[in-house]
């Protein structure tokens, strides 16, 4: 049977929090458990060099992420896991891909338009001013992380489905240049099932708001957090929206159907919001409890990560050797016999 082959890839500067569980890790680690899928996931930290010139911060994200992947249960059996800058190939098939690459494609990009326009805006001489060659030109690594693998389903967010496009033209541009199906075309796939997760403040979850609650925050702090997401005035006994509270919200992206039934009807009975706080952190606090005890064991193990990583990025370079010996004998860099 031939498995469909899924990629997807986790900056390395932050400390994964409840949205990113919700949007991106529950879904993957469900998808590593299955045989029919051949799952790829990589801790993208080169591009993480592109927004944080923190070594300590890229480090500790990095240890942070895969000690969260494997305490959640990931199948590193099944799944391929690694990190992007233990694959060399990656890089080099990065500049192949750049030389097939038009300029003017990468100037459509959004994060490199939104940064001219951010420019402009404020009145600046030099439109690119701020702008390196690594925001210029990421969405070519991008494309060398999907075609180096010849990922055929690639999860993402609305904002990242430019990306996968682009990726499509530089394969496309190099499968046509060099004569032959060197790359095949990933097809970007949007949950729209997934919910994006609201944060303390009731803006989307996200650490550039500083609004998050971190997955595995130790129990005390999870309370205080839960404890200052924002609810409105409405009185104990008086009925209750749950469908515009982040309670409710949040506990609904980990509740089952019925449990999140019987809270709903609490809230049109008028549930008390420090009574609500408190379902709601509880119900975490149980769920997290278990992956939480691994997550810290796992942590204090840096060098079974490290084993875990390593085994990842062999099986990862097996595959991505096999792939550029063929680019490079198509573009004229391969052996003289």
């Amino acid at each position: 049977m031939q498995k469909t082959r899924v990629l997807t890839g986790i900056t390395t500067t932050g400390t994964p929090h409840l949205g990113n569980y919700v949007g991106a890790i529950k879904p993957a680690i469900a998808a590593s458990q299955d045989p029919s899928v051949q799952s790829y996931y990589f801790l993208a930290d080169l591009h993480a060099l592109i927004k944080c010139q923190d070594p300590r911060r890229i480090q500790e994200s990095r240890l942070e992420i895969a000690a969260t992947w494997l305490a959640l249960g990931l199948d590193t059996d099944n799944a391929v896991f690694y990190r992007q800058s233990d694959i060399p190939e990656i890089t080099e098939l990065t500049w192949m891909l750049s030389c097939v690459c038009a300029k003017g494609l990468m100037n459509r990009a959004h994060a490199y338009k939104a940064s001219v326009a951010d420019n402009e805006a404020a009145g600046q001489a030099d439109p690119d001013k701020g702008v390196t060659m690594g925001l210029f030109s990421y969405p070519v690594l991008m494309a060398a992380d999907i075609l180096m693998f010849n990922a055929n389903k690639v999860p993402v967010g609305r904002d990242q489905i430019q990306h996968i496009e682009m990726a499509r033209d530089i394969g496309g541009r190099f499968n046509h240049l060099f004569k032959g199906q060197y790359f095949t075309m990933p097809e970007a796939v949007v949950d729209q099932d997934v919910e994006v997760l609201r944060g303390l403040d009731g803006r989307k979850m996200s650490k550039s708001y500083d609004n998050t609650i971190p997955l595995f925050t130790p129990e005390k702090k999870l309370l205080k957090l839960v404890r200052k997401i924002k609810t409105n005035s409405l009185e104990p006994g008086e009925p209750k929206d749950p469908d515009t509270c982040t309670l409710f919200q949040i506990y609904s992206a980990f509740a089952t159907a019925e449990e999140t039934q019987a809270m709903r009807a609490r809230y049109l009975e008028g549930i008390g919001w420090g009574e609500a706080k408190d379902a709601l952190f509880e119900y975490l606090n149980q769920y997290l409890r278990e992956p939480r005890e691994r997550y810290q064991a796992l942590l204090e193990d840096p060098a079974y990560i490290e084993s875990v990583l390593q085994k990842g990025a062999e099986r990862a370079r097996d595959e991505a050797g096999s792939l550029m010996a063929r680019v490079r004998q198509a573009s004229g860099l391969g052996s003289f016999i």
